[in-house]
């Protein structure tokens, strides 16, 4: 795959240094880390090796990858292993997109406590699913949730929601048979809105009691109980949003969405247009707006940009897939056989997902003969392989 133009990379390396004496103390040690990994991505700061065709003796420099999950070159191999255990967990049923976002008052909490309020919104937009399909007077079954955590809006504002994926239906409370939804509808929005409000608002204000909250600068004072109760109470009667899409097309359409927004990170390197060292310009989508003209484009000064881009650095050890119901990472081998068994289908065969070639085992681009190492070199060295001419290297991740 040709290099892009532009990356996110060039923007840091070029601009970062000065950018993080500019912040110096106002900068997370996760941040400094995404920036320090995404900088040396492929480059020989991180090492790698050299490759040989061994039929018509093609070879190439290949430079390790960072691996960091915040860097928009290291995401399409990890969407792969990962979409590689799902296909195995589909079921032949429709499948339905549902995405629950917080509103803009508790978006600001979220920004000052990240990891609290983040992990609040994963569990209780899946306590809200899982407890309205239970009851008989919707669903009345168990199912099956995949959660995708997004904090940024296509203009990389904060901006944190929810998306599932959701098996349009699921096991009978009693585990005697499949419980399929109605066709081309899941369950009842307003009916999830609501219970959504209700719970989300209860658990952040007995997480606030339990101290776990911090606030600072304009929000200082949400500290006093009283001034929090406040400041939450014309949420009582705003309705959250929570959009359900119409169904997927088939498993094979669940797959490739899965593959576009598992690891998505807040921007691709697709979407940058140009830099300037002053200014960074790129594509993002106004989705208030319909048609062809929601496509625009925007330009922020450098330090914009970047203080924008890390302010989606996940808290460490913060999970951002995560599953739910019958997906429940100990039982979902067991509750997928027994889907199956209920729905009367065979389990697919066990074929990789997509027909793309394994990374790791890269082919030749001119013959497709099989690459073997000849050289492999440290961190921070080059190779003593030098190539004939600089249009014949390319850059190949096979970390």
């Amino acid at each position: 795959m040709a290099r892009p133009r532009l990356e996110v990379a060039d923007i840091f390396r070029s601009h970062g240094p000065a950018w993080r004496k500019a912040h110096a103390g106002h900068v997370s040690l996760e941040q400094l880390k995404v920036m320090s990994a995404i900088e040396r991505c492929r480059t020989a700061a991180l090492g790698g090796h050299v490759a040989r065709c061994e039929d018509c003796a093609y070879t190439t420099i290949a430079y390790n990858s960072c691996r960091n999950r915040h860097c928009p070159k290291c995401q399409a191999a990890a969407a792969k292993d990962w979409l590689a255990d799902r296909e195995a967990e589909l079921l032949p049923v429709p499948y339905y997109h549902v995405v629950f976002t917080l509103p803009a008052a508790i978006a600001d909490i979220a920004y000052q406590n990240k990891a609290v309020v983040y992990d609040l919104l994963f569990k209780v937009s899946a306590e809200t699913m899982l407890t309205i399909a239970a009851d008989p007077r919707h669903l009345g079954a168990r199912i099956g949730i995949t959660s995708v955590l997004h904090t940024w809006g296509s203009a990389l504002t904060h901006h944190p929601h929810i998306h599932m994926i959701v098996p349009g239906g699921g096991i009978s409370l009693d585990g005697q048979r499949w419980v399929s939804c109605r066709p081309g509808f899941f369950l009842p929005v307003r009916v999830l809105s609501r219970l959504f409000r209700r719970l989300f608002l209860q658990k952040l204000i007995a997480t606030h009691h339990a101290g776990r909250l911090s606030f600072f600068g304009d929000y200082a004072h949400l500290t006093d109980t009283q001034s929090f109760a406040a400041y939450l109470a014309p949420l009582r009667n705003t309705e959250l949003v929570v959009y359900a899409k119409r169904p997927f097309g088939g498993p094979e359409a669940v797959l490739a969405y899965l593959s576009r927004y598992t690891h998505r990170v807040a921007i691709a390197n697709s979407r940058l247009s140009a830099f300037d060292e002053q200014r960074v310009t790129f594509k993002w989508k106004d989705y208030r707006i319909e048609g062809r003209d929601r496509y625009k484009q925007m330009t922020l000064a450098t330090d914009e940009f970047i203080r924008r881009f890390l302010i989606h650095v996940l808290p460490k050890g913060l999970h951002r897939i995560r599953h739910y119901g019958l997906f429940a990472r100990g039982a979902c081998a067991d509750n997928v056989t027994r889907a199956r068994e209920l729905l009367a289908v065979a389990k697919p065969e066990g074929q990789p997902t997509a027909a793309a070639p394994d990374p790791s085992k890269p082919s030749c681009p001119c013959c497709g003969g099989r690459m073997f190492i000849i050289e492999v070199f440290a961190r921070g060295t080059t190779p003593r392989y030098r190539p004939a001419a600089p249009a014949s290297v390319i850059r190949i991740d096979t970390s």
